[in-house]
Order: structure tokens, then sequence, then C-alpha cells
């Protein structure tokens, strides 16, 4: 019976499963579990990877940049230059069109989407003073970007996404033919939260698009560029040199940051666009600051030195982050393969595995691991406003946990599935 997808099940056999799941489900509570699969936090284990770039700076450092710049003092806005032809190599952008700032790409994007709402974009009036917005949001999808501009009080419009990345024909539609979208959110490389890769046919998409807006802008947030999980992983399309090809080079801004290479509180972020976005945020940027922290900058050129550095600190993350991933999609197989009421991605790199449970099921699974001590993301978190239509996603995120913590999480997350799809497939026999 076990091995029978849930749906042919009867009446009497789903009833008889459900006080069995009940049973083993109070079995868990009892032990009074205390584990958080919340976020997509680097664990422990891997911040201690970073160490030894404490190391590299101290007061008898060289503290001068590659132009002989003191980086104890003010100045060098775009950053370090040796820093910005590391990132050119992470984002596929030209180094003379990249900033270093702060430690956080998220913040960089919210002063990109402020800056456009103060004093806009392509010599286009201010996104304030444009009426009611709409910002584009793939799903699904980051729920820090969405927040970002449902803050700014634009109206985010869901776009499905698919293995080939979001629905390009529902993009176009909406970004050729209505001049009140004024942008796209978009994770291109193992996307957050089902770590997909958009195909070289939906990058050409992009770079091919002819927006109604002038002030349209690609919002190109490679989170994951250098977080591979095998030894194929997945190939990005460069969008910048795309770009290039159809004349629409105002169209993207890039954006990376070190933060789940180094340290997640005190890394280094990027922004990368064309001269002509690059002249207006470093205008917005001057009355910010006079420079970036550049000894933390210098740091991390310290410690990563270039792009084999990078990806040797990859590698190391990876040896950590591999057996987790290939926990939680062991669990799934095992326990929810062939049952017909799950089914989950199983990507190439990034940080989450995406998982869909029967329709009208996640809040329920959500909320029975948090009754039995296991902590995920809310469901829905992965779509505008926190509503996702079919209450069927969750958003699972491996990295943090120790191994041991993992199993018993990833044993309890599939008891619920099971307990919650029982409990929806008796409603309707």
């Amino acid at each position: 019976m076990r091995n029978l997808e849930y749906q042919a099940m009867s009446r009497e056999e789903l009833s008889q499963l459900k006080k069995e799941l009940e049973n083993r489900y109070h079995e868990v509570q009892a032990q009074g579990l205390n584990l958080n699969m919340a976020r997509g936090k680097p664990s422990e284990e891997q911040v201690e990877l970073s160490m030894p770039m404490l190391d590299t700076l101290n007061s008898r450092s060289k503290m001068t940049a590659s132009t002989g710049e003191d980086c104890r003092n003010y100045g060098m806005a775009d950053g370090l230059p040796e820093l910005r032809l590391l990132f050119a190599e992470m984002m596929g952008v030209d180094d003379h069109n990249i900033i270093v700032g702060g430690n956080s790409s998220l913040n960089m994007m919210f002063d990109v989407i402020s800056c456009a709402m103060t004093h806009g974009f392509s010599n286009c009036e201010p996104w304030m003073h444009q009426g009611h917005l709409k910002f584009l949001c793939p799903s699904p999808g980051y729920d820090r970007h969405f927040a970002i501009t449902e803050y700014f009080g634009m109206e985010l419009i869901e776009i499905p996404m698919t293995p080939e990345g979001p629905d390009m024909d529902e993009v176009e539609r909406w970004v050729n033919n209505d001049p009140q979208v004024k942008g796209i959110w978009c994770v291109p490389k193992y996307s957050n939260p089902q770590g997909y890769t958009y195909s070289d046919e939906t990058v050409r998409r992009f770079a091919a698009l002819r927006p109604a807006a002038k002030d349209f802008r690609i919002f190109w947030d490679n989170a994951y560029c250098v977080h591979d999980l095998t030894d194929t992983p997945d190939q990005l399309l460069n969008l910048w040199y795309e770009c290039r090809k159809t004349h629409n080079i105002d169209l993207p801004i890039f954006f990376a940051s070190t933060s789940k290479i180094t340290f997640p509180g005190a890394g280094v972020a990027a922004v990368g666009a064309s001269e002509v976005n690059l002249e207006i945020l470093r205008t917005h940027y001057s009355y910010q600051t006079i420079g970036p922290d550049k000894l933390n900058q210098l740091r991390h050129i310290y410690f990563l030195r270039d792009m084999e550095g990078v990806t040797a600190q990859m590698r190391r993350h990876r040896k950590i982050i591999e057996p987790k991933f290939k926990t939680v999609i062991s669990k799934l197989e095992n326990e929810l393969g062939g049952k017909g009421i799950a089914e989950w991605t199983n990507p190439n790199g990034g940080y989450f595995v995406s998982v869909q449970v029967l329709d009208g099921c996640a809040k329920r699974v959500v909320q029975l691991c948090k009754e039995a001590g296991v902590q995920l993301t809310s469901a829905g978190a992965a779509y505008p406003y926190g509503k996702d239509p079919r209450d069927s996603n969750i958003r699972v995120a491996p990295t943090y946990p120790p191994v041991s913590e993992l199993e018993i999480a990833m044993d309890l997350f599939c008891l619920c599935t099971k307990l919650a799809a029982v409990e929806k497939l008796l409603e309707t026999k």
C-alpha cells in the first residue's frame, strides 16, 4: 500500500494511514526539537573558511591600492581597481563599468531603486512622479527582492518561472506594451529558490526586449554566479555581451557580492552597468559617501587574490554543502518519491531546493514542522505579497544545519508533507 500513489487510495486506506502518520508525528513532537532551516545562511563551518582573511591585514601591511592611493583615506569612490577586475570576471561585465561598494548587494539594489524613484533614468521623470508603477516578479523568487519594490509602493506582477527561466512570453507582453512596467527582478543562475539557470534563449530574449518604458531596467542579481555543486555546473549566457549586440546596453543592471564566498555580514558587493546608468548612480552615491570601506576591500584582494582564488574558495564551500544537498534530495526521493504528493528541484548549485507539495498544503506542512520544532521559510514567501496562489511551494535551505540535524529535519519535513497530503485528500474522498 505504501508504494501506491496516495490519490489512488480509498478513504479507508487514507484514514488508516493518517492514524499511523499522526502517531509518528506525536513521537517526534515529544523529542522537543529546535532546528532552523528558515534562511539560506552559510554554516559556521563555512564562515570559518574565511577566518584567515582577518590575518591578511595588520598595522604592518601595505595599505595602498594598485594605483598607489592610500586605502586608509578618502577616495576611490568606485572601489579598488583590482577588486573591480575580480568582480568583472565574476559578473561578466567590463571592469570600468563596475562600482564596488559596501558589504550588501541588497543594499545596492535598494539604492538603485531609490535613485530611480527620486531622480529617474534615461532623462525620464523620476519614477515617483509617473503614477502607478509595476514591477515584474518571476515566481517563486527571492522574497527580499519583492519586498524592496513593495516598500516603494509598486504593484508586483507575478511572472511564472520555468526550468528555462521566467516565462518570456509573459515578460515580453508586459514589458513591450505597458509603460508603467519599470523593471524585473532576476536571479539568472541557480535561481532562488528553484535553482534554475536561465537558458540561452531566455537571456537572448531579455537582451532583445523593446520596452514601452524608456526607463525600464533588468535587475540582474547574479548572487550564485560561482556557487556550483557539481563537476558539470550550469552555464549562463552573458547578458552584458548580448545586450551589446542588440544595442540595449542600458537595459541591465548587474549585482553580485562575496556574501556567500567570504563573510555574509562583512563581504563586498558590486553593481555593474552601462556608462549612462553609472553616471546617474555615481552622482547618487556622491551624496552618500566619500568612499567605500577600502580596507575591507583590500582584505578581500589579499585573501582571494584573483578568480583562481575564488574558485578554490568555492571548492572548499562545496565540500561542506554538497553532502547537505545530497541528504535533502535523498530524503525526498526515499520518503516522498512515487507517492504523487510532492515534486522538487535538484539544482547543480545555489543555496536552495524548491519543493512543490499538493495544492493547499504548503502552509499546513510549515505549521506542522514548526509545531514539532523545525522552523522553515514561511509558505508563500517566494511569491509577491507572500501569497502563493496554489499554496504549494516550500523553500528548503540545506546549508546552515549540520548533516546530523538536517537528516532529522528532513525526516520530519517528509512526515509532515505526507500527513498534510492525507488530510487534504480526505477532504475530497
